[in-house]
């Protein structure tokens, strides 16, 4: 296994989750929440609102991207107000013969540059493919087509072959590898191409030699972005930085919400898998997602400070153990509301759930 990660990282984190229970689940009448709403975004709104963007999954696992008021009580996320749908699957690389879907929405304002970058899975002909697009206003999101990675002779490979699932942006510029203020997201290839041909097996690029889905990171030139958004979708210099390594992530690993700056650097909460790891992308069922947390380096966020040996949430409610997935809490967006931070979240694919996050 290659990283650029230092020396081998402490394993103690002073964060805390403590749920503040379910805020929003599927509506029995509604046909686009058949089977769930699950993993969202979130966006403060230029009315000073926040909103919440929903996976909201209709029958025959057709996905779509709502948009929600949260409405707060007493300082806490405790419900929403349903406001329709931002995204569906209608581009031609969004949706097979057989499948279709926009999934899995993580939103992150980008301060430099002074809008909302979407990151999403459309679920085409060729499976799970990330895709961006962006907004000023939260309410109209312009897709900006699927991300494409920059061909890197020394991983001998082309990144672009393999499906890629949970991307996620840093909210602020950070120095890349060339020490240029960049734009830096967190994406997660899976090697195996048994799904799409059979026999052909996990096929990682060089120097990787645990195929497991791990953490990567990729960096955007940032004048380029200002120049044309549609740069935002050209990412260089990819790397991986996190493998699964405690007994939680047997299975694998996925970036969470944005990354939160705090005092020790970068705050990653991820998910880790343990348990069944069925081939292509059937629901895992057997295996058990909980949240845990990383610690990256504020000036080289490829370096790895600390990760938690133990999950923060592990499914334990009836909304976390029972669903369409059993067994599942899904980090997936991060948000201060006054003083305290909240932390949204999927339920055993149906329900949404908040925790506050807490520094120990």
């Amino acid at each position: 296994m290659t990283s650029s990660s230092a020396p081998a990282a402490r394993t103690t984190i002073p964060y805390a989750l403590t749920r503040q229970g379910v805020i929003m689940t599927a509506n029995a009448g509604d046909p686009l929440e058949a089977e769930g709403v699950l993993n969202p975004g979130t966006a403060w709104g230029p009315d000073g609102t926040l909103y919440l963007y929903p996976r909201v999954v209709a029958e025959g696992n057709v996905s779509r991207i709502a948009r929600a008021r949260v409405i707060v009580e007493n300082g806490v996320p405790v419900d929403v107000e349903r406001l329709g749908v931002v995204l569906s699957p209608d581009e031609q690389w969004e949706h097979g013969r057989r499948n279709a879907g926009v999934e899995d929405p993580r939103i992150t304002f980008l301060e430099p540059l002074g809008f909302h970058v979407m990151t999403y899975i459309a679920y085409g002909p060729l499976g799970p493919r990330p895709a961006l697009a962006v907004s000023r206003d939260t309410v109209t999101w312009e897709r900006l087509g699927p991300i494409q990675f920059t061909y890197q002779p020394e991983l001998a490979s082309d990144l672009n072959l393999f499906a890629n699932k949970d991307i996620v942006f840093f909210p602020e510029l950070v120095p890349g590898p060339d020490g240029r203020p960049s734009i830096a997201l967190l994406h997660r290839p899976m090697w195996d191409l048994d799904w799409l041909r059979p026999g052909e097996g996990s096929r990682p690029p060089a120097g990787i030699d645990d195929d497991r889905p791990s953490i990567w990171i990729g960096y955007v030139d940032a004048e380029e972005v200002r120049t044309d958004v549609r740069a935002l979708t050209r990412v260089r210099d990819s790397a991986m930085i996190v493998a699964p390594e405690m007994a939680y992530e047997s299975a694998k690993i996925g970036a969470g919400p944005s990354p939160l700056r705090v005092p020790e650097g970068w705050l990653l909460l991820h998910h880790g898998v343990s348990g069944a790891t069925p081939k292509g992308f059937e629901l895992a069922h057997g295996s058990v997602y909980s949240a845990g947390a990383i610690l990256l380096d504020a000036e080289d966020p490829r370096r790895v400070l600390e990760r938690s040996a133990e999950p923060l949430l592990a499914p334990e409610t009836a909304e976390e153990t029972q669903g369409t997935l059993a067994n599942v809490v899904f980090p997936t967006a991060i948000e201060k509301i006054g003083d305290r931070t909240f932390v949204f979240y999927g339920m055993a694919d149906s329900s949404i759930g908040v925790a506050e996050l807490t520094h120990l």
